[in-house]
């Protein structure tokens, strides 16, 4: 007979960690949010979130976009670092021994379950040097000030810092479509920061997402 004791030689077998029912745990008498190992967690409410943009607006103009810009790197840095060892403690392995199709799954999942939306990615221009990222139902368009452009500059920032500490190489992240706008998806695109610095002119000028990667492939 088969012992089944035999067939699993390890006792542990790794699901889905980031799943939300698994992953976020609260104390509704202490008003506590936590992920399964204990760290901390914030709920960022729909008013908050306003007025996030009311005061930035109010205190910097239009340097608001460059602030978030820079608070979602930092976001992105301590976001990363805390998504390998969480990878590294549950399933074993650092995120360099993982499959790509494993490490996107866990990313993909961790994305949603922290409530920014649903996360893609898009390999077309990747023998380019360019990496697009898709994402859907981000909380930040819908209350977003007016400002006739992309507006996801703190997600912009949490990709440009993420894929940076992943790869080793300073990549800049520019947003070229954005739900705000009428776009089906807000559309990122990541690459090193001398051939992506351009983007951001034409998407000033109202250049669409195909437009833009035409002329950065062309360049």
């Amino acid at each position: 007979m088969i012992s089944i004791s035999n067939l699993v030689k390890d006792k542990h077998l790794p699901g889905n960690y980031f799943a939300y029912d698994v992953y976020v745990r609260g104390d509704l008498e202490l008003g506590l949010l936590e992920n399964r190992r204990g760290d901390r967690l914030l709920a960022v409410p729909e008013t908050l979130i306003d007025a996030i943009y009311a005061g930035l607006e109010e205190e910097t103009g239009s340097a608001a976009r460059l602030v978030l810009f820079n608070c979602g790197k930092w976001w992105g840095k301590n976001f990363y670092v805390r998504f390998c060892e969480e990878i590294n403690e549950y399933y074993g392995k650092p995120i360099a021994e993982m499959e790509m199709v494993e490490f996107l799954q866990c990313l993909q999942q961790l994305w949603k379950t922290n409530g920014w939306g649903i996360l893609n990615f898009n390999q077309e221009y990747y023998d380019r040097g360019f990496l697009a990222v898709k994402t859907k139902h981000s909380p930040y368009t819908a209350k977003a000030p007016n400002w006739k452009r992309p507006v996801c500059f703190l997600e912009a920032g949490i990709l440009s810092a993420y894929f940076s500490q992943l790869t080793g190489r300073d990549l800049h992240c520019v947003q070229t479509a954005c739900e705000s706008l009428g776009a089906e998806f807000n559309i990122f695109v990541l690459g090193l920061s001398d051939r992506l610095k351009p983007a951001e002119a034409w998407v000033a000028q109202g250049e669409d997402h195909d437009t833009i990667m035409t002329k950065l492939c062309e360049g």
